[in-house]
């Protein structure tokens, strides 16, 4: 199959110690005291960042962090190629769907009446993506691409965690390789990748950084609707209004593009409107537990790419799910209308909490969910003024416990065996509580005056 290169300059100036854009100034450092070391540091502190800013990890544990990096990823690597772990065929949806999507890309139309593409336009790009590297077949070249977003997520957040105050690259560089060989068959590093760098643009003092994370924000949005999420937090005011254009114009500028280029770019949402409960879900775990006790007769079927619930009351839970996600953004809503106190980690925990809330919420939770879920818990820690330090350490169980279930116990989990419902049981509490507490810590940390 047809299939699919950068560089590094001098890490930009110390930022300004003028007004941060939230109305607050720099504090004189005392001639008698030592500077305290900064608490982030940006990629996008300056107007003139380059590529070097993703490099430079200042007083980090540099070596430490890439012999990690390559060992974890090497081994992830090793479990991908034999692809025999539990239930096996992880690498499937890459070598087998992905390129049959890529082949209808190739003739100028997004993929009509098949169920299984249930995802925004701009994912076309992620997976047409590999036609960059044609050297390689179409799955190595993926997963080269996979590893490059990657470690473009490690680089920028060990910028960010320079001071070696924070644990965030620890989080990510680490945490990933919990989910498996998973992250490298699927395209949801690519998406974290642009949630993670467009949240650190946000947070940065610069306009150019405001903006262009509204614009990695919109490109996220329309590849897979939940990085729209990291513009939730902006401070009000100037930051918020630059960050939200940006991310407008990228998304309408980006659909026309797609529109004109290919036809039926918004196939998937009649397949994503007709998605059952799947049985990774909460609502599912709930199915379960009523199915193993032998109180609800119905059963299992793949369906639109996943295995669903069928029988009575799946629609109503459906629908309750449904119920339960519009009151997650409701309250998000009054969580923004109330809240007083902006720090520079309150764009991060926002978006933690609101992808948590999303999350749980959702009549699907596949394992590829703490993909996000670490990255952003990641981004949140390279801040010592983050409030997530809790919701991150429930969260790296929960990776665990979700590459248990799948590959490994998969059989066990469809089966609705003890083992199975057990794994889903443990896994699904850890993300309802992450989810509860990372609300209760962003209202308590910044509606309190």
């Amino acid at each position: 199959m047809t299939t699919h290169r950068d560089r590094a300059p001098q890490p930009p100036p110390p930022s300004s110690p003028d007004d941060d854009g939230l109305g607050r100034r720099a504090s004189d450092t005392s001639t008698c005291a030592p500077a305290p070391p900064a608490l982030t540091g940006s990629p996008f502190e300056s107007d003139t960042f380059t590529a070097a800013t993703f490099v430079n990890v200042g007083r980090g544990p540099a070596l430490a962090l890439t012999v990690v990096w390559v060992l974890t990823r090497a081994s992830m690597l090793l479990l991908l190629l034999r692809d025999s772990l539990g239930i096996g065929g992880v690498g499937r949806e890459v070598y087998v769907l992905y390129q049959i999507w890529y082949r209808q890309f190739a003739q100028g139309t997004f993929p009509v009446d098949d169920v299984t593409w249930q995802y925004p336009p701009g994912a076309g790009l992620v997976i047409m993506s590999p036609g960059v590297l044609p050297w390689l077949t179409y799955f190595e070249a993926f997963v080269a691409l996979t590893l490059l977003a990657d470690a473009a997520v490690a680089l920028a957040l060990a910028r960010a965690d320079s001071s070696r105050a924070t644990h965030g690259t620890w989080v990510w560089v680490a945490g990933l390789p919990l989910l498996l060989h998973i992250p490298l068959a699927r395209y949801d590093v690519q998406v974290t990748a642009l949630a993670v760098l467009a949240l650190l643009a946000v947070a940065s003092r610069s306009t150019a950084g405001h903006r262009i994370g509204g614009a990695l924000a919109g490109l996220g949005a329309l590849v897979k609707v939940w990085p729209i999420l990291t513009l939730l937090g902006t401070p009000r005011g100037r930051t918020s209004r630059d960050a939200w254009i940006a991310a407008a114009t990228t998304v309408v500028a980006l659909l026309a593009v797609l529109a004109l280029c290919f036809s039926d770019s918004l196939a998937f949402l009649r397949q994503q409107g007709s998605r059952g409960i799947q049985i990774e879900s909460l609502g599912g775990t709930a199915l379960s537990l009523a199915r193993a006790a032998d109180i609800w007769p119905g059963g299992v079927e793949y369906r639109y790419g996943a295995f669903e619930y069928v029988g009575p009351y799946v629609s109503s839970i459906g629908r309750f799910a449904l119920l339960l996600t519009a009151l997650a953004f409701v309250w998000l809503l009054i969580w923004r209308l109330r809240a007083r106190t902006w720090t520079e980690a309150t764009p991060l925990d926002a978006a933690l909490a609101a992808v948590l809330l999303f999350t749980v919420t959702s009549r699907v939770i596949s394992p590829q969910y703490m993909i996000w879920l670490l990255g952003l818990a990641a981004v949140c820690l390279t801040s010592r003024r983050t409030v997530m330090r809790p919701v991150a350490l429930l969260l790296l169980p929960a990776a665990g416990l979700s590459s248990l279930a799948y590959p490994v116990l998969y059989e066990e989990v469809v089966a609705g065996s003890w083992e199975g419902v057990t794994v889903m049981v443990f896994r699904n509490a850890l993300l309802l509580a992450a989810a509860l507490l990372a609300a209760r810590r962003l209202w308590t940390s910044t509606t309190r005056k």
